[in-house]
């Protein structure tokens, strides 16, 4: 009796190892997509979130993330006028659920490393390869864009779906940054001189043509006041104030034309 129970006791015990070091049970995860591997071979079933059952020591289920992941790094290129830049940015992926058996056949595991790091990275180089320094600067939402653009196209083909890129900073070196300043600076300047220029000639234009009017309309005067003398004395009503002067000399009158019934 006792060998018996020993040895079903040893026989459970020995079970319960094999089941523990065999792992008959495959889990799959939220968020996860689960790949078969029996021998070696990998079945054409992607199996979702779940538990499944394999053969000990013949089959086994790879667990493949397929939740968005966000990546923030940085890394070193040259604009095109041979500046150098520490681009810092960050980009969410995730591995396409559909392709998840096609990433592990292909690719592994480790997709990141042995292919999003290296397309991203050629991708950021390429695209601000083409800006000068300066206008990079001004002009970095539009670099973003086009980044984000060809990654998508690029990393679709190698099963990652790529849902944002930015590009978050851009560093220069200290003495380029330190000219950049100075010659916005310069700019400016420049800009408020010009536009203080243009106000000056234009102040200066309104002035003649206001000398020009009012010498024309000075010389239409005296030409009206010499060719009818009714005029002159009409003008000299329209200037008078009504007061007669408080001192005269002689017998003289001031000049109030009587204006004729």
């Amino acid at each position: 009796m006792k060998k018996n129970l020993s040895f079903a006791l040893t026989s459970l015990i020995f079970l319960g190892a094999l089941l523990l070091v065999g792992r008959p049970f495959g889990f799959v995860d939220v968020g996860e997509r689960g790949v078969k591997v029996t021998l070696g071979k990998v079945s054409d079933t992607i199996y979702p979130e779940g538990v499944y059952f394999v053969t000990p020591f013949i089959s086994r289920i790879v667990r493949m993330n397929i939740k968005t992941k966000k990546q923030q790094s940085k890394t070193a290129v040259y604009t095109k006028d041979i500046q150098q830049a520490d681009i810092s940015y960050v980009i969410n992926y995730n591995l396409l659920p559909a392709e998840a058996k096609s990433m592990y056949q292909k690719i592994g595991i480790q997709y990141e490393g042995t292919i999003l790091s290296p397309v991203v990275i050629g991708t950021i180089k390429n695209v601000i390869g083409k800006w000068n320094a300066k206008d990079l600067v001004g002009n970095r939402e539009e670099a973003s864009r086009e980044i984000f653009q060809k990654l998508q196209n690029s990393l679709e083909k190698n099963y990652i779906n790529v849902s944002n890129f930015q590009i978050i900073d851009i560093n220069y070196s200290d003495v380029f940054e330190r000219a950049i300043e100075s010659k916005v600076t310069a700019e400016q300047d420049a800009l408020k001189a010009k536009n203080k220029t243009v106000q000056v000639q234009e102040e200066a234009k309104q002035k003649l043509i206001s000398a020009e009017a009012e010498a024309k309309s000075m010389s239409i005067r005296s030409s009206a006041l010499q060719k009818n003398k009714s005029l002159v004395e009409y003008e000299a009503v329209q200037k008078w104030d009504g007061k007669l002067p408080q001192y005269m000399l002689g017998n003289s009158m001031p000049f109030i034309p009587l204006l004729k019934k």
